[in-house]
């Protein structure tokens, strides 16, 4: 298509889509079998499981596959002719060619981060309903444009925290509202998972199959060249695209976590600190700098006044770092463990797996266990046909709040990069950061997990964020303007995303 066949074929499918919203499709346009007309877009990684749930339910037919490496779009659209009954998606490289299709009923995206917010407001103001892979935005502002889309535009959004349709959760959090475990404040969330230094820092080629100024979108196009050896994945730990874990495996944990403490609302304050530390120690190369600029150790606290909830990521090696109480808790010795502890006055309640959760007593012995998986996707299909947004499991503003968990953590990190303390330092700044949690031991186990991988932290010490008053309501940083900068991103033209205010009086 030459550059000005597609000018002219976005304005229309911008034109189309325009006219859609002004009358939601309440009815289901569904194909000659009675089911619901799919585009999936991004079709990497995690959009192999997306084909899988969805072809595991009778009721969509998968009629598009929207990526930007027309390669890996082409082969899956012929993997999934083969389980469709013969039916082959047909495969687009931009996802507004599916979105104007009236065929199409619904939407589901996993694309990288820099993409989900974009791709569902644009998805919905087309009459379409969507299912948004996690984090359900790159930043804050881009969450609340989501919840104001669905709203505006009557469309039913889930978002991609699947725990929240798995029994075992569902059940724990049921048990902990009962008391189960008596009165709970404090929730932790942990990601003690292995990351590897994703390569040095330098000028690297997009592949060849690859549209790079659609795959770039919203984000600051850096073309020809990217900085990091391997293009797929590895843009998690850039801030221009990903969130590092934090904004990854996080949103798994801080849901889970805001779910189980009944918080519907964002923390009134935030710190976080750690770095991104240690590759240099596995290189033997003190001059090594990693091409990643996210905190691969990281540590957030959020204060929501009487609650309080504290993420810890550890991106290097985890063996034996847990301490023993964690060790007990996750009935591991082992140092790898992603999931959330909640400490309540008559025991402990701990989610280990998206699949088990085990409740203990103060004496440490088990009270009860829960088990069971669930269908996050058929979830999204139920609300879907019944047209009721209640009956999602994880709708917009759900993923939202816990989205902006991560993102006020990384705020918070990104303005005290800077500011590299020492041990004592740190300790003397978190003795006055209101928590629940014991601030000064978690510390001392973050650090210990450094220096066990061999971090020098008088040559590279760890950076502390400030302490940020964060207004719920407004969702503004009323004391530090600069904060609230980091709300909102720079957009490219014709990627822009609009705000929550813009959607509302558009």
């Amino acid at each position: 298509m030459s550059r000005f066949n597609r000018r002219r074929f976005l304005a229309g499918s911008l034109a189309a889509m325009a006219a859609a919203s002004v009358a939601p499709r309440i009815a289901r346009s569904k194909d000659a079998n009675g089911k619901l007309g799919l585009a999936i877009v991004g079709v990497r990684g995690r959009g192999g499981e997306h084909i899988s749930g969805f072809l595991g339910d009778k009721r969509v037919a998968i009629l598009y596959l929207a990526d930007v490496d027309e390669k890996v779009g082409n082969d899956r659209c012929e993997q999934i002719a083969k389980k469709q009954d013969g039916v082959k998606p047909k495969f687009v490289r931009d996802m507004r060619e599916a979105f104007a299709d009236p065929a199409v009923d619904i939407v589901s995206t996993a694309t990288p981060n820099h993409w989900h917010a974009l791709c569902g407001i644009w998805a919905m103001k087309a009459g379409k309903d969507c299912y948004i892979e996690k984090p359900i935005s790159h930043g804050i502002s881009e969450g609340s444009a989501l919840v104001a889309a669905a709203g505006k535009y009557g469309r039913i959004c889930q978002v991609g925290t699947q725990c929240r349709s798995n029994a075992a959760i569902r059940d724990a959090v049921a048990f902990l509202r009962e008391g189960g475990i008596g009165e709970v404040k404090l929730a932790r969330g942990l990601c003690y998972k292995r990351r590897k230094s994703i390569g040095a820092k330098g000028d690297y080629p997009v592949p060849g199959d690859v549209d790079f100024n659609l795959w770039s979108g919203p984000a600051t196009f850096t073309d020809p060249k990217i900085t990091r050896p391997q293009f797929h994945y590895d843009w998690h730990w850039q801030r221009l695209y990903g969130n590092g874990d934090l904004g990854n495996q996080g949103p798994h944990q801080t849901d889970i976590a805001r779910w189980g403490l009944g918080i519907d609302t964002h923390p009134n304050s935030v710190l976080a600190y750690g770095g991104r530390l240690g590759y240099q120690a596995e290189r033997k190369d003190d001059a090594y700098v990693d091409a990643g600029d996210t905190a691969n150790t990281e540590v957030s606290i959020y204060n929501y006044g009487d609650k309080c909830i504290v993420f810890e990521t550890r991106g290097l090696s985890v063996d034996n770092s847990a301490d023993e109480e964690l060790n007990k808790l996750f009935q591991s010795t082992e140092g790898g463990k992603v999931g959330v502890v909640f400490y309540g006055s008559g025991g402990y309640l701990v989610q280990r797996t998206y699949s088990n959760c085990i409740a203990y007593d103060k004496d440490m012995k088990v009270i009860k266990e829960f088990s069971g998986g669930g269908n996050h996707f058929a979830n999204f299909v139920d609300a879907c046909l019944s047209r009721k947004p209640e009956d999602l499991h994880a709708e917009a503003r759900e993923g939202h709040l816990s989205a902006a968990i991560s993102h006020l953590g990384n705020i918070s990190y990104y303005l005290g990069e800077a500011n590299k303390v020492s041990e004592q330092e740190a300790a003397k700044i978190l003795g006055d950061v209101p928590c629940l949690d014991d601030n000064g031991a978690t510390l001392r186990r973050t650090l210990k997990h450094l220096t066990d991988n061999g971090v020098d932290l008088a040559k590279y010490p760890i950076s502390v964020g400030p302490l940020l008053k964060f207004d719920p309501e407004k969702e503004t940083f009323p004391d530090n303007p600069q904060a609230t900068a980091l709300i909102r991103r720079e957009y490219r033209e014709g990627f822009e995303c609009p705000t929550a205010d813009q959607i509302k009086q558009g």
